[in-house]
C-alpha cells in the first residue's frame, strides 16, 4: 500500500558508488504474504461452504432447516482450521505441488470423516439421506485440487516477478556475515532479495565484498539508504555479547519504518523456540517491527478511503462556501500547495484552502504563523482557527499521501527557537515511520498551531510516538471523533 516516491537527501552524506548503483536498480512493489495467505482462506472457505450447499440442495432437497446451513458453514470453517494445522496456507506452501495437495486432501479427508460420524449419531442411522456427504467430499476434492494448483501457478508467477521478496540489508562483515548469506541464500531464496551489507569496521575483518554481495556503507548510511530505495528488513549479523555495538546500532535505525532482526546463528545462547522467529531457517530475534504491516495495512486503507470519501461528501458544502469566501475577499488562487514531509521522510505535496495574501504566501514555513500575523485574511482567521483550511487535504488521502491519522506533516524548513525541527528533537525523523495524518494525537490533545518552543515540538512527537506505538483502528476512531470536539475546546493555539 506505501508508493516511495523521491525523497529528500537527509543524510549522514553522500552514499558510495555501490550504493547508488542498487539504488538506481528498479524495485517491484511488495505484496504481503500474509495478506495474500488470509485472502486464499477466505476465498477456499467460500468454496467450500458454496459447493455443500449447492451439493445438499441437489442431492438431499432444499436446504431448509436449521440445520443443514449451520453444518455446512462449520464444516468449511473447521477444514480452514485443519488446513492452517497442516501448514498448508502459508507461502512456502503455495509454491509446492504435490506436498501441498497431499496434506489439504489429507485434512479434507478426516474433516469430512469426523462430520459423517457426527451425523450418523444425530441421524440414528439413517445414512440414505448422508448421500451428499459423499458427493461433496469428491467435489470438494477436484475443487481443492484444482483451487490449490491455481494458487501455486499465481504464487510462482508473483515469486518470478520479485513481488514476495521482502528487500534486506545486512548490518556486520567477515565471515559470520557470510555464514548469514549463505544460510539465507539455502532457506528463503524466494522470500528473501538481499541488496548488500552495512558494517562500520574497515579492513580484513570487513571486506568490500562478502559471499558475492556489496559492503554498500557504514550503518549510519541505511537511514538515507532507505530513504531512497525500498527496504523491508534489517538483519543484523552480531553476537548478542556485541551489547553496545547493538545498541550502537538500534540508536540510529529505530527511526525507520523496517523490521530489524538480530540474527542467532553466532549465538551460543539457546532460548525456547517461541523466542525466536525465522528468515526462512535462519532463527532471529525481534529487535524492531514495522508500526503498521500486513492487515493492519489493509484495515487502515480502508477506513482511509471509507471516511474521507464520507467527509468529502458531507463537507462538500462548507468547502464551497469556503472557496467563494476567498475569492471574494483576496485574488489569487483558492487552493495553496505546500511541501511536506511524508511517510519515510519522502516529500509530498499537501492541499490547503489559501489562508494568506497572494503576496506574502510562505511556501517552505520558513516563518511560523502568529497571532494578528498580517499575513493572514479575514477568511484565513477564521478557516485556521477551525481547520477548515486542512479540508483539501482529503484529496491527499484519497491519492494515498495522507492517512486521515496520523503526525501532523511538516514543512521541511520548519523552525522551533530557530532551530530545524529534526535538529532540535532527537529522534524526529521516526514519526515518519507512517504516513502522516490530518488529524493526531497531538492535536486532540491541544498540541496544534503555533510550535515557537522546542518543548512544543517535542510534546508533539511525544505525543505522534506514543501513537504509532500504541496504533489500532479503534485508537483512529477515537481520534476522529474526539477532533470536532478538540477543536472547539483546545484551539487556542491554532492562529
Amino acid at each position: 500500500m506505501e508508493d516511495h516516491a523521491t525523497r529528500p537527501v537527509a543524510g549522514p552524506g553522500q552514499l558510495s558508488p555501490q550504493a547508488e548503483a542498487v539504488i538506481a536498480q528498479p524495485a517491484q512493489k511488495p505484496l504481503s504474504a500474509a495478506v495474500i495467505a488470509g485472502i486464499a482462506q477466505i476465498v477456499e472457505a467460500g468454496l467450500l461452504s458454496g459447493l455443500g450447499l449447492v451439493v445438499h440442495a441437489l442431492f438431499a432437497g432444499p436446504v431448509q432447516n436449521e440445520f443443514s446451513i449451520p453444518v455446512i458453514l462449520a464444516t468449511a470453517l473447521l477444514a480452514n482450521i485443519a488446513f492452517n494445522a497442516v501448514r498448508s496456507h502459508r507461502v512456502s506452501s503455495y509454491r509446492t505441488a504435490l506436498p501441498q495437495i497431499g496434506r489439504v486432501l489429507g485434512a479434507w479427508s478426516v474433516v469430512m470423516i469426523a462430520l459423517a460420524v457426527g451425523l450418523y449419531f444425530l441421524a440414528s442411522g439413517d445414512l440414505a439421506s448422508r448421500a451428499w456427504l459423499v458427493i461433496w467430499f469428491g467435489s470438494g476434492a477436484v475443487v481443492l485440487v484444482a483451487y490449490r494448483l491455481g494458487l501455486r501457478a499465481l504464487v510462482q508467477h508473483w515469486t518470478n516477478m520479485g513481488r514476495l521478496k521482502r528487500r534486506a540489508v545486512i548490518v556486520g562483515g567477515g565471515t559470520d556475515a557470510a555464514t548469514l548469506i549463505e544460510q539465507v541464500k539455502a532457506g528463503a531464496s524466494n522470500d528473501v532479495e538481499l541488496l548488500g551489507l552495512f558494517d562500520d569496521r574497515v579492513g580484513e575483518r570487513s571486506p568490500e565484498m562478502v559471499s558475492g554481495y556489496p559492503k554498500l556503507g557504514m550503518v549510519a548510511d541505511i537511514v538515507e539508504f532507505a530513504r531512497r530505495t525500498p527496504i523491508d528488513l534489517v538483519i543484523v549479523s552480531m553476537p548478542l555479547s556485541a551489547e553496545k555495538r547493538v545498541l550502537d546500532m538500534l540508536t540510529q535505525l529505530w527511526v525507520l519504518p523496517v523490521d530489524i532482526r538480530l540474527s542467532a546463528h553466532m549465538s551460543k545462547l539457546k532460548f525456547t523456540n517461541k523466542a525466536y522467529s525465522y528468515v526462512g531457517d535462519v532463527a532471529v530475534l525481534d529487535m524492531a517491527d514495522r508500526p503498521i504491516s500486513d492487515w493492519n495495512l489493509v484495515f487502515k486503507w480502508v477506513f482511509d478511503k471509507i471516511v474521507a470519501l464520507t467527509a468529502l461528501v458531507l463537507l462538500s458544502p462548507v468547502m464551497v462556501v469556503t472557496a467563494i469566501a476567498i475569492k471574494l475577499e483576496s485574488k489569487g488562487p483558492v487552493f495553496f500547495m505546500q511541501n511536506r514531509h511524508g511517510f519515510n521522510n519522502e516529500t509530498i505535496r499537501i492541499f490547503k484552502f489559501r489562508s494568506m495574501r497572494t503576496d506574502m504566501l510562505d511556501a517552505t514555513a520558513s516563518k511560523l504563523v502568529t497571532k494578528d500575523d498580517p499575513r493572514v485574511t479575514r477568511v484565513g482567521k477564521f478557516i485556521r482557527r477551525t481547520s477548515i483550511d486542512e479540508l483539501p487535504q482529503l484529496f491527499n488521502v484519497l491519492k494515498g499521501e495522507l492517512s486521515i491519522v496520523g503526525p501532523r506533516p511538516h514543512a521541511p524548513q520548519a523552525k522551533a527557537e530557530n532551530q530545524l525541527y529534526y535538529e532540535a528533537v532527537e529522534g524526529y525523523f521516526a514519526r515518519h515511520r507512517v504516513k502522516p495524518g490530518m488529524t493526531g494525537w497531538a492535536q486532540v490533545n491541544g498540541w496544534r498551531g503555533e510550535t515557537d518552543t522546542i518543548d512544543k515540538i517535542m510534546q508533539r512527537v511525544n505525543h505522534d510516538l506514543y501513537y504509532i506505538e500504541h496504533w489500532s483502528i479503534l485508537f483512529d476512531l477515537y481520534i476522529v471523533l474526539m477532533t470536532p470536539v478538540s477543536l472547539v475546546s483546545k484551539n487556542e493555539n491554532a492562529y
